[in-house]
């Protein structure tokens, strides 16, 4: 790999890092909606790529499925779960998207799981586990959100793969396109107080926006889709992996985050699985693109 690539790769997983955090902030301390902050996002998604909307992907059904789960579907269940989930744990646990995708694909297209891609999964369920663990094997509301978050992405991962081609910019318009009308009807009718909430913040609510749709969706996704096209997938995948590292780090310096040493433990062995199956692959690791936000 160019150490150009390189360094734009460690600047995607930053910048998927930061957004992290940054959702949290937002909606966890600052008590913006999510729904209203995720339909705000893809509003400028949405107008922000808008030249590139045409021609349709086909089949058209499909993209609109692929785009509501990629969008809505994954980020603002994430949202929701980052309300009462810190930064760090959601990183972890959103790594189950990966073991996620893979056993969709055994169910919905076919691949099979050879044993060293089954040790992987094992692994990164079973560190998930470790971190979420709590007395009868209770699971809190906010780590359910971010698990609904990561089986969106994955279904929407899998069902891209069964489309034509579709350019990484004409993506992000069909994402923000179909997913702005569900959230904006969902938070209409199950929040209060969205733009009240928001203006509070005022000039720092505009920022978080426009860092969020442009910076993350619009730019470190379209850069990370062109560094798959160019490079094998068991050399992107695993350099992927300083995401919820670097979550972790920022986690706790910025929003405080509480680090045990089970919480370590459980990282290490869950990270450890995602690098053996993502090593696995055969195909560009076009699912990740789901698991940040």
């Amino acid at each position: 790999m160019r150490l150009r690539d390189f360094l734009l790769l460690v600047v995607v997983c930053v910048i998927w890092a930061m957004s992290n955090v940054l959702s949290r902030i937002v909606v966890g301390e600052w008590m913006v909606p999510p729904l209203f902050f995720a339909a705000v996002r893809f509003a400028v998604v949405m107008l922000a790529t808008l030249p590139w909307l045409l021609p349709m992907p086909r089949p058209a059904w499909r993209m609109i499925i692929v785009g509501m789960l990629m969008g809505g579907g994954n980020f603002a269940v994430l949202f929701l779960g980052l309300r009462t989930v810190t930064p760090s744990m959601a990183a972890i646990v959103v790594q189950s998207s990966v073991p996620i995708t893979t056993l969709l694909s055994v169910l919905m297209l076919g691949e099979r799981i050879h044993w060293r891609r089954g040790l992987g999964i094992t692994l990164a369920l079973a560190g998930v586990l470790i971190v979420v663990w709590q007395p009868g094997l209770r699971l809190s509301p906010g780590v359910l959100y971010i698990l609904a978050a990561a089986f969106a992405g994955s279904l929407g991962a899998v069902l891209m793969k069964q489309m034509e081609e579709v350019p990484a910019i004409r993506l992000q318009a069909w994402v923000g396109l179909t997913s702005l009308l569900p959230l904006a009807l969902f938070s209409w009718q199950f929040e209060h107080d969205q733009l009240a909430l928001a203006l509070a913040h005022g000039w720092r609510f505009v920022a978080a926006v426009a860092f969020s749709a442009l910076i993350v969706s619009v730019g470190a996704h379209t850069a990370y889709y062109g560094l798959i096209k160019r490079y094998e997938a068991n050399l992107i995948a695993p350099l992927t992996l300083l995401t919820p590292l670097a979550t972790i780090a920022l986690g706790y310096l910025v929003t405080h985050d509480r680090l045990d040493a089970r919480m370590l433990l459980g990282a290490a062995i869950a990270l450890a699985g995602v690098l053996i199956v993502a090593l696995r692959r055969s195909a560009a690791p076009v699912a990740q693109a789901a698991e940040h936000s």
